[in-house]
């Protein structure tokens, strides 16, 4: 069967190039290897779908090019898609630092896009296993279910991470083939191991910092080690051996001064009393034992990660440099577009991630 453009993988940047490419009048055919699409969207912030960031920019993302993202995120914005949302009726809430959530369900968002592609004649099809792709004059896509050809092929299949729903390397893979380069990739917004306290469960608000990068929001420890955004955060910049520091008081500025003070107004009460008055209880107790040296800069090599079963998304992947920044295509291979979190474009926890979804979706379904 021949097509104009065939997407490969229908999670968020699959759907919204599928979408936009029918809107232009392109004969459009989604393939994803699952049984129904966006299943990533559907687990995503608790089943709510953080689907934007109103601060969504280029500062908010890792790649070896900065730059690169920047076409894209300017031409299809967080304000764009939110628009697209209300539009569909879709009720949504701000939670902290500019994450947007539905107030009901994931599934709304998903059933968006797919009212979109039907909207626009995509031909959408689930439980396609793709076994090679080919190139003479146009692509021909090989599946479990017969051959496609199309003059446009877009890789949409994301990156390592969550291989328990069906993550793979497909895209870097292809793109191998084809004569890209894949920069090195590792788990990102992930939980950091380390041997810490038995206090599994207990969260507070830090400021951590790896690096240059910094910043504030929960901690939470676990039986494995550190977790919670401020940790997931600074684990898409942490490099194996690197040092991370944490904050426990970031209002009190000199914790020192605070506890020789609460002591001369205190002189009876225990350090895990007045440690408790702003930490919670069972760190209190812990740190009371320990020492309280490190409040203001507690800093520790963690061991590692807890590896891409446990990550959000994947630093790293298809080389900016192989790829236009407005269309999203391959320079050296016309008509081979990649998008999505397979390029090496990474964002923060909170939305980013979605919003460079939709960005480099639409980048690649205005042009292929």
């Amino acid at each position: 069967m021949s097509f104009d453009v065939v997407v490969i993988g229908a999670g968020a940047a699959g759907l919204m190039c599928a979408m936009r490419a029918g809107q232009r009048g392109r004969r459009v055919l989604l393939l994803d290897h699952a049984e129904k699409v966006g299943k990533k969207i559907l687990i995503s912030g608790g089943g709510r779908c953080n689907f934007t960031n109103t601060g969504s920019g280029p500062h908010a993302f890792l790649s070896a090019n900065p730059h690169f993202c920047k076409s894209a995120l300017a031409r299809y914005t967080q304000h764009d898609f939110l628009a697209l949302v209300e539009k569909h009726g879709i009720a949504w809430h701000e939670k902290t630092l500019g994450q947007l959530f539905c107030d009901g369900s994931a599934r709304q968002i998903v059933a968006m896009l797919l009212a979109e592609c039907a909207a626009a004649n995509v031909d959408v099809r689930t439980n396609h296993r793709i076994t090679d792709i080919e190139k003479t004059e146009r692509f021909r896509v090989i599946t479990d279910h017969g051959a496609f050809e199309a003059a446009s092929v877009v890789l949409a299949t994301g990156g390592l991470s969550i291989p328990k729903m069906g993550a793979t390397g497909f895209a870097h893979e292809v793109c191998r083939r084809f004569g890209l380069r894949i920069t090195q990739t590792r788990p990102a917004l992930v939980p950091l191991t380390l041997k810490v306290p038995e206090i599994s469960g207990v969260s507070l608000d830090v400021v951590a910092r790896c690096g240059d990068a910094s910043f504030r929001e929960a901690l939470l420890f676990t039986h494995r080690g550190l977790s919670g955004p401020a940790i997931l955060q600074v684990s898409s910049y942490w490099q194996p051996g690197q040092e991370i520091a944490i904050d426990l008081l970031p209002d009190i500025e000199d914790a020192a001064q605070f506890l020789k003070e609460r002591r001369h107004a205190r002189p009876k009460a225990e350090l895990r009393t007045i440690l408790a008055e702003v930490l919670p209880q069972r760190l209190a107790n812990v740190l009371a034992e320990t020492g309280t040296e490190k409040l203001n800069d507690w800093r520790f090599v963690p061991t590692g990660t807890e590896g891409y079963a446990k990550a959000e998304v994947t630093v790293g992947g298809i080389d900016t440099d192989g790829l236009s920044s407005k269309t999203m295509e391959a320079r050296k291979v016309p008509g081979l577009y990649a998008i999505g979190e397979a390029v090496d474009v990474t964002g923060w926890l909170g939305g980013y991630n979605f919003q460079w979804a939709w960005s480099s979706g639409w980048a690649a379904g205005e042009a292929a």
